[in-house]
C-alpha cells in the first residue's frame, strides 16, 4: 500500500521511479544483483528497525544509501513524504 502511495505521488509529481517492496529475507539477494539491476536506495520500514546495522553493513558494501522511514510517515501510509524521504537519499548517494 505504501509502495502504491508513492507511485501516485510520483507520477503526481511528473517523475518516475521503480519502487518496490521486498522481505528482509530478500534484501541481500537484491543488492548482489548486477549493478544496473540493483536498487539505488534501501528504505527499511520501522518493524525491522532492530535489523539496521545489519542492513547498513550490507548497502555500504555495494554503495546503496540506506535509511529508515519515518515510523508516523509509515504508519499514515504518507506516501509524498516517504518519497520526498527517498528522493532526499538519492540525492545524497
Amino acid at each position: 500500500m505504501l509502495v502504491k502511495k508513492m507511485q501516485d505521488a510520483a507520477e503526481k509529481d511528473g517523475v518516475s521511479y521503480k519502487i518496490f517492496a521486498t522481505s528482509s529475507a530478500d534484501v541481500t539477494n537484491q543488492l548482489s544483483k548486477p549493478e544496473d539491476d540493483r536498487p539505488d536506495i534501501l528504505m527499511l520500514g520501522p518493524q525491522i528497525a532492530y535489523m539496521q546495522n545489519d542492513m547498513q553493513k550490507k548497502a555500504d558494501k555495494v554503495g546503496i544509501p540506506m535509511a529508515m522511514i519515518n515510523m508516523q510517515d509509515y504508519g499514515m501510509m504518507n506516501g509524498e513524504k516517504v518519497l520526498q524521504a527517498a528522493e532526499k537519499l538519492l540525492g545524497d548517494k
